[in-house]
């Protein structure tokens, strides 16, 4: 099969199209319309990620929840989970997914528990907008949204399947969630390199 170069103009492509673009840059692809990923992002946005994720990582060990970093497909089904129906595909910064039958070899099929994406220049908008649409309309329970250099965090949950806000959450505060008990973030240790 020859590989493909997709129309970045072209309004609906499908998971399928997905599998055989063979591309130079990340793409995401949100209701069927192309969305290039951003440059490598700056160290701290890194810094930030790879430390949320090992506090995750290990304190999932032994536990059903597995935790998945950047770059791990999400394939965020409506009507069906065949490829050509699939319109929807991201590349959250980080995944905890608690149904192990969401995950095959092409990474996630379904909505994951939680969704931590942290911004970074460039894709606020996409962040804020498009992402947070199809985590609520996909059943995302929890959709983190981390701004590393004003050092937040803000949490939606899903309540009768739409997002209700936390407060913000700034240096000094600790997260916890229902959904993973016990387990606590303490954001001085994520942004203490930075404070």
């Amino acid at each position: 099969m020859k590989a493909e170069e997709p129309n970045y103009s072209y309004e609906k492509y499908t998971y399928a199209d997905y599998l055989k673009w063979r591309l130079d840059e990340q793409v995401e692809l949100i209701k069927g319309k192309i969305f290039r990923m951003s440059p490598a992002p700056k160290r701290i946005h890194q810094k930030v990620s790879i430390d949320i994720a090992s506090k995750l990582y290990n304190f999932l060990k032994g536990k059903p929840c597995q935790v998945y970093d950047a770059p791990f497909d999400v394939r965020l089904p409506v009507k069906s989970k065949k490829n050509e129906d699939i319109i929807t595909v991201v590349k959250p910064d980080i995944s905890v997914i608690c149904d192990p039958t969401k995950l095959d070899d092409a990474g996630c099929i379904g909505a994951p528990d939680i969704v931590i994406e942290i911004l970074s220049k460039g894709n606020n908008k996409k962040e804020l907008q498009n992402k947070y649409e199809v985590y609520e309309e996909s059943g995302v329970k929890e959709y983190w949204v981390i701004h590393p250099e004003e050092q937040t965090v803000l949490i939606y949950t899903l309540v009768n399947n739409q997002y209700q806000p936390s407060r913000l959450f700034t240096g000094g505060d600790e997260i916890k969630t229902p959904i993973l008990p016990g387990f606590i973030l303490i954001l001085d240790d994520v942004f203490e390199e930075e404070l």
